[in-house]
């Protein structure tokens, strides 16, 4: 898969839903309820990311789940790549971007949406080809006013800021003309998921599901 591709189909996950909830999962039993309630809320593409010892077998299980995009995160090495592909992740999303984790996403034919915190890392990332990427961390790196700042000199790059973003900041990321959608955790509450509140989560997510991409 060439870049060009990966990150055509990098931007066709983004635009299914304004927010990819990101999940870090302890038990891989609560997969499938959790993604029914995700998708069932209008949010079809789900990251787990690759921070617990469930994370694979959690992507297992999301995937068989009917109208799931099921991405892995937190892709830092080769081996990471093959164990989310062999999982079944059908996207991956990662912190940063290596030589070696592009090289290994693109054998793989897995979509990537590569990590960039500068505008130096976007343009090198945009100098291979990949058009669409994660600005992370994006709160710590300055929020939505970076992101725009970004956006002014390299236009040709859509983004999907993720790291701190809440329901209050949401809103200022999406309303940018080079963001395609925000990751966020608070549409998987730990204490709804912990309570196995599905209802609950459904709820975050439509909610999430309605916000504006103007």
């Amino acid at each position: 898969m060439t870049p060009e591709t990966a990150s055509a189909r990098a931007a066709e996950i983004c635009r299914l839903a304004p927010v990819i909830p990101v999940m870090v999962i302890d038990d891989a039993a609560i997969a499938q309820d959790l993604a029914r309630a995700l998708v069932r809320g209008g949010l079809p593409a789900l990251e787990v990311t690759l921070r617990t010892p469930a994370a694979l077998e959690a992507i297992r299980e999301m995937a068989k789940v009917d109208g799931g995009v099921v991405g892995a995160g937190t892709l830092l090495t080769p081996a990471d790549v093959q164990a989310a592909v062999d999982a079944g992740a059908t996207f991956g999303v990662s912190p940063g971007a290596t030589d070696r984790l592009l090289d290994a996403c693109e054998e793989a034919g897995l979509p990537l949406l590569p990590g960039a915190a500068t505008s130096s890392e976007a343009m090198a990332l945009l100098e291979r080809g990949y058009t669409t990427q994660k600005f992370f961390p994006a709160e710590a790196n300055g929020g939505a006013p970076a992101l725009k700042a970004i956006g002014g000199p390299i236009p040709q790059v859509k983004f999907c800021p993720t790291g701190g973003i809440t329901p209050k900041t949401v809103r200022d990321y999406l309303a940018l003309s080079n963001t395609l959608c925000v990751g966020g955790s608070w549409v998987v509450a730990k204490n709804l998921v912990d309570s196995k509140d599905w209802a609950g989560i459904e709820a975050l997510a439509r909610e999430a599901a309605a916000l504006s991409r103007d």
